[in-house]
Formats: structure tokens, C-alpha cells, sequence
């Protein structure tokens, strides 16, 4: 994973140094923009996949976020970022992974996720034993055992452990456009308040 890591930080620095190159000629907006499109997307795709990893591992990924917040900001290399992180309302990565893993887990539930996903996922109610359990009427899912730290990354464990660790009401909202605002407001706060 640290092959892939560095070299997903690789590409994402390399586009940060051309937008670099025209930063005076566009906005602030535009630059924003920009660095969702050509930055954002390529540290979003398939981060589910690092969920559990370090805080080591996964610090060049937040580097990338951080000179992002630098670029479109105009802050020098030494100036804070969390200020205008929180401004411009991006998440740091580990925060972006929960995010994709809830979201993944939202889409199963709601039957718009393929199949291969929906099967690793199981509520606590069709769980044999456990309809005396009172976390059988919070909606939350099954969380299998590891006995490895490596089996403990595996989606159909962290996806579980993801989704019982959000709030009731956000885990009961229906709508995927509601949801993810949601989402993004309850990781927001968690991570930044």
C-alpha cells in the first residue's frame, strides 16, 4: 500500500505544480475547482481500499491536501492550513476514507450497490442471537472478528465499523443527496470541532 500511497501523491503533486504555473491568471473559484477535478479525484478513488491504514501511511495523502488548501489560498509553505481547510470545507484523508466507506454501505443498503458489495454487509437483526441485543434496533450492521491487524482493513470489517459509529438519524436518512450532506457535516465537525 505504500507503493500505492506515494505514488497516488506523486501524480496529485505533479498537477499541483502545473495549476502552480497558472494560478495567477485564474480565481480563487476556478483554482478551487480545478483542484477537485484534476487533485481530489485521483486521492478519492478507490480510498476506501485504505481504510485502517497508519496515520504514517496515509501522510502524504494529507500533504497533498495541504498544499491543495496552500494553492488555492495563496499560503506560504509555513503558514497553517486548517483555518483555510475548514474555509473551503475539504476533509483530511482519513475523514474522505470514512466517508467513501459510509457512502459505499449507504448505496448497499439502499439496493443501489452491486451485489458483490450488499453481500459482505449484514445487519445485527439477522443475526441469530441477536434479538436480545439492544443494538439490534439501532440499525446497525454485523461487524465480523479478526484476529490479524491486516484482516481488520478488509471492507467487511471497517465498512461495519464506519457505519455503526455514525449517528441514528444520519443512518436512517433514506436520501443519498441527504445523506452525504449529512455525512459531510457529522465528519466535518468530528474531525475539525
Amino acid at each position: 500500500m505504500k507503493a500505492h500511497v506515494s505514488k497516488t501523491a506523486q501524480v496529485c503533486f505533479f498537477q499541483l505544480r502545473r495549476l502552480r504555473q497558472i494560478r495567477r491568471l485564474l480565481g480563487r473559484d476556478v483554482t478551487s475547482n480545478l483542484v477537485a477535478a484534476l487533485v481530489f479525484s485521483r486521492l478519492d478513488y478507490g480510498n476506501a481500499l485504505l481504510a485502517g491504514l497508519p496515520h504514517t501511511t496515509l501522510a502524504p495523502l494529507q500533504r497533498v491536501i495541504n498544499a491543495a488548501v496552500r494553492l488555492v489560498d495563496g499560503l506560504r509553505p509555513r503558514d497553517h492550513v486548517t483555518a483555510a481547510a475548514m474555509a473551503l470545507h475539504w476533509l483530511p484523508i482519513e475523514a474522505r476514507i470514512q466517508y467513501k466507506l459510509c457512502l459505499l454501505v449507504h448505496l448497499a443498503l439502499a439496493r443501489k450497490a452491486p451485489t458483490y458489495i450488499t453481500s459482505l454487509l449484514q445487519p445485527i437483526t439477522a443475526c441469530p442471537r441477536s434479538m436480545v441485543l439492544r443494538s439490534a434496533t439501532d440499525d446497525e450492521l454485523f461487524t465480523p472478528r479478526s484476529r490479524l491487524k491486516f484482516g481488520e482493513r478488509a471492507f467487511r470489517i471497517s465498512a461495519p465499523k464506519a457505519w455503526n459509529c455514525l449517528p441514528h438519524d444520519i443512518r436512517l436518512e433514506a436520501c443519498t443527496n441527504s445523506f452525504k450532506g449529512k455525512l459531510k457535516t457529522f465528519l466535518f465537525e468530528r474531525y475539525y470541532c
